[in-house]
């Protein structure tokens, strides 16, 4: 038996080469879907837009602290669109990272799921020493503009987002005080108030809850920077005492509804009555000045005929006194002595 061992090696080589073409040539094409963006590296360098081009050259790092934009001074890298075919050599390796705009419990730990109440709810304490749940969400997705930090600059970049986010909103509840209000703010929100007590951080908290979550989308601008993560929204939903505080929380409020609402009525009976004195001041007045005016007329006529002559306010007197003789029945007229 004769051993062909050119023809051995020649199909050794041939499934090789195959070997080879299938993937190197065929397997080395890849696309990004529209929802993705992709990386590449060439034994594990990433492959950057310039050199000496971070983060720090554009706007990205403006939510960052001065103290920690050298610490999370991450280099520009050249991202993938959406699309392809693109080609890859065997020593590259493709990244792929979805960008979709993603919702997350914000209770929730991924690093313990059973934390929180099983991820459902926070707790934080507020300024007078009150433990509070928090219910809410958050929404993120990943920065395009730093992907080095999503990828390679964090092992888990949402675990430290979340904590991130969480230690910020901890810290902003701890500190939590109610804006002051001007005089006409209070006078035109006191109707809207009068449900809850101010003063008691719980009731602060929700009556500026949307004021608690613009304060965390400025806070958490900074993550961009620091873990490639977006946080588009903080949306907390409920603030809730724990129930043994509720209760009396409850009754706080009830009392303060009925103060609120006896002050109320006492101020409407005040104005009333300030109408009403009003009022009548006007119809007094106007009463006066009816009384006056007869009397202003006569005046003018009196001072007229003064000045027409001695004769004519003799003669109007005269035709004033026929006129009383006219209607009396009896007149009794004083005689001259002498």
């Amino acid at each position: 038996m004769n051993f062909d061992f050119s023809g051995v090696l020649h199909g050794v080589l041939l499934g090789a080469g195959l070997y080879l073409f299938l993937r190197c040539v065929v397997g080395g094409f890849f696309t990004v879907d529209q929802n993705e963006r992709a990386v590449k590296t060439a034994f594990g360098r990433a492959e950057r837009l310039g050199p000496g081009l971070t983060n720090r050259t554009g706007p990205l790092s403006e939510g960052l602290a001065r103290t920690d934009e050298e610490r999370y001074d991450y280099p520009r890298l050249r991202v993938i669109p959406p699309g392809g075919p693109y080609f890859k050599w065997p020593w590259e390796k493709v990244h792929k990272v979805s960008v979709a705009t993603r919702t997350l419990n914000m209770a929730q730990d991924p690093e313990s799921p059973r934390a929180n109440q099983g991820g459902k709810v926070l707790e934080a304490v507020t300024k007078d020493q009150l433990n509070t749940g928090l219910t809410g969400q958050i929404r993120y997705r990943v920065s395009e503009k730093n992907l080095y930090a999503f990828l390679f600059g964090v092992k888990q970049p949402i675990v430290h987002t979340m904590a991130y986010f969480v230690s910020i909103l901890r810290e902003r509840i701890a500190n939590f005080e109610a804006p002051p209000h001007s005089p006409d703010e209070q006078r035109a929100s006191q109707p809207a108030e009068a449900a809850v007590v101010s003063g008691v951080s719980i009731n602060d908290l929700r009556k500026n809850m949307r004021d608690l979550n613009e304060h965390m989308d400025r806070e958490c601008k900074g993550s961009e920077a620091r873990y490639g993560i977006v946080l588009d929204a903080s949306l907390i939903t409920s603030i809730d005492p724990p129930n043994e505080v509720e209760s009396a929380l409850a009754a706080i409020n009830t009392a303060h509804n009925h103060v609120s609402s006896e002050v109320s009525l006492a101020q409407a009976s005040a104005d009333q009555k300030i109408v009403q004195s009003r009022r009548a001041v006007e119809i007094e007045t106007l009463r006066a000045q009816t009384e006056v005016e007869p009397l202003v007329a006569l005046s003018s006529e009196l001072a007229l005929l003064k000045r027409s002559g001695p004769a004519a306010l003799a003669g109007y007197v005269r035709n004033i006194r026929l006129g009383l003789y006219s209607k009396a029945q009896q007149v009794v007229l004083g005689v001259k002595n002498g």
